[in-house]
């Protein structure tokens, strides 16, 4: 897991749902920390904003995974745009 991603997601997460940064742990779910369904949806788009990325519609692990398995996808995410972006 890059840490600095994780960060930032992390910080994210935490200034959406007002909570705690400390009490964010890679264990963690969104569903742990408080946060409901649409609130996790507003968080995810924010997650997408701030990387300019985008997360496969239909994955069901991103509201309700741990925020390791969400640095992941993140990571993922990260890692085909690069890939899809034309070397300069």
């Amino acid at each position: 897991m890059d840490q600095a991603i994780a960060d930032q997601v992390y910080d994210i997460i935490a200034k959406h749902a007002d909570i705690d940064r400390a009490k964010l742990t890679p264990e963690a779910t969104l569903k742990d920390l408080g946060i409901d369904s649409l609130e996790a949806i507003e968080t995810i788009f924010d997650i997408e904003e701030h990387f300019d990325i985008s997360f496969p519609s239909q994955d069901p692990n991103l509201d309700g995974g741990t925020l390791a398995g969400l640095v992941d996808a993140v990571e993922q995410a990260l890692a085909a745009k690069a890939s899809a972006s034309p070397a300069t």
